[in-house]
Parts: structure tokens; sequence; C-alpha cells
């Protein structure tokens, strides 16, 4: 098992990354699908070109791999329906944030992992912090509903890939075989059906719409990378809520680069969701 002053660091990395490629996306001046393809066709390759050089993983785990690969297609559309009508510093932060609480619940009954109280409370808090930044504005309407409902449909398909690749990495006897095929398998479905919608617009796409998509999928690629391997460590629950700090990363991206406001409301999620992962690292 690797030491928490090691998980801890690469868990942050991962959060940082994943709010990246997420702004990525959110900011394409190309056709969101076209850009969300590019960077799932760069994850592929980058698994594909891995594979030669891993362990494959064990047959147990390859179940899992298959499961992860259609919960993962919704993601991904789930994801680009709630871009399409929201900003990312609120869609982002609700979408990430349903996930902790129910992977805490979920995992106590999958794989037997218990909480400590003051554990409990800090899940929750993340949790709240997160989804505190839904009613921000009031009561959301018209578009903003939308935005928020699908956002909400990308939260359980993170709860669900989270909990599969979890319990698939801790079968597959190599955790860098199983992230590299899965990376290698689980973005063909969503890749090949913008290919059959769109046909290849990418290919007239600007340069740097180019290189932006391709960056953001190797950093989502990393950055998935460590989340699979840490939850092969230690407690589903702790490393999702450590990694759901991606969601203060992301609202300080949206408002720096994207022009979207940093309020109130956003810096007190911001200190429920510090606390609460102090809670669940700090105190055993």
């Amino acid at each position: 098992m690797a030491s928490t002053a090691l998980l801890v660091p690469l868990v942050l990395l991962s959060a940082v990354l994943h709010a990246t490629w997420n702004a990525v996306v959110k900011a394409a001046h190309a056709d969101r699908l076209t850009t969300q393809s590019l960077v799932i066709w760069t994850s592929c390759v980058a698994g594909a070109a891995t594979v030669p050089f891993v362990p494959a993983p064990a047959p147990e785990s390859w179940p899992f791999i298959a499961l992860s690969t259609i919960v993962h297609t919704l993601y991904y559309v789930f994801l680009l329906l709630a871009y399409r009508d929201g900003e990312l510093s609120r869609v982002y932060p609700i979408a990430r944030g349903t996930a902790p609480l129910l992977v805490a619940l979920l995992a106590t009954v999958l794989v037997g992992e218990a909480l400590s109280v003051a554990q409990s409370l800090g899940v929750v808090l993340v949790s709240l912090g997160i989804v505190s930044l839904t009613f921000e504005r009031g009561l959301p309407k018209g578009s903003e509903r939308r935005a928020i409902v699908a956002a909400l449909l990308t939260g359980l398909t993170i709860t669900a890939y989270t909990l599969i690749d979890g319990m698939g990495v801790r079968r597959s006897g190599s955790a860098i075989g199983y992230i590299a095929w899965l990376f290698a398998i689980e973005g063909i479905p969503f890749g090949v059906a913008a290919l059959v919608l769109r046909g290849a617009p990418s290919l007239s796409a600007p340069a740097a719409d180019w290189a932006k998509a391709i960056a953001g999928g190797l950093i989502a690629t990393i950055g998935y990378g460590i989340a699979i391997w840490a939850m092969g460590q230690a407690a589903f629950a702790g490393i999702v809520s450590l990694r759901e700090t991606s969601v203060v990363f992301g609202a300080v991206i949206g408002a720096v680069f994207l022009g979207e406001r940093f309020g109130p409301i956003r810096y007190l999620a911001a200190a429920l969701v510090a606390s609460g992962n102090l809670l669940l690292h700090l105190w055993r």
C-alpha cells in the first residue's frame, strides 16, 4: 500500500488534471462533440500504445473493464449535454459533487469499507460544499434546469464507473495493465458514434483546437490513471472525495480563464470541500 504522503499529492494532481481537461471541452471553439471525441481518441491511442509494454490484467477484471466502457460512454453523453446549457463552474461541481457521498455509501455495501464518524462527516461536508453550487443563484430555470439534470446524471455515472474501476483494479493483478486496457477500449463506442454523427469535421478544425483536444486527452488519461491506481491502494471514499477537490480548481479555471464569476457561495463551497477532506485524510 502506498503511504498517505504519496497518495494525497498524486490524487490532488489528478484533480487538477481532471478540471483542466473539462475546461478544454467547455471552452472548445469547434463543435464540442468533435473536441470531446478527439480527447477520447487521444486517450485510446495512449492506452493502446502502452498495452504491449505492461502485464495483461487478470481474467477476473475483464468484466469490470467491459462494464466500465458502457458506463463511461453514458458519462460522456451526459457531460456534453450538461455543458451545452451550463457554465463550467456550476455544472462541473454538481456533476462531481454527487460522487463522494454515493461512493462512500455504496462502498460500505459492496466492498465493506467502513468510515469513522469523522470521516463520514468529511464526506458529507465535501458533498454539501460541491452541491451547494446548484442553488447559488436561486432555483434553476429553463436551460439551467436541463444542465443541472444532465450534471446529476453525469454524477451517477461517475459514481458507477468509480466503483466499477475500483473493484476491477483490485482484481487485476496489474494496475497499469488494467489502466492501459481500459483506456484503449472504453472510448471506442463514443468515438465511433461521434464519427458517425459528424463525419470527420475534426480534420478541418483549426490546429489550435487539435492541439488543445490532444493535450486534453493526455491530461485526462494521466489524471484518471492516477485515480484508478490510488483506488487500488486506499479506501474508495477517501480517494474520491480528495479527487473531487477538482471542483475548486474547476471553479477557479472557470473564473480566471473563461470569465465566469467566483462569488461568496463558491468560496464557501471551497471551504467546505477543504474542511471535509481534512477530516477524511487527517482524522483517522
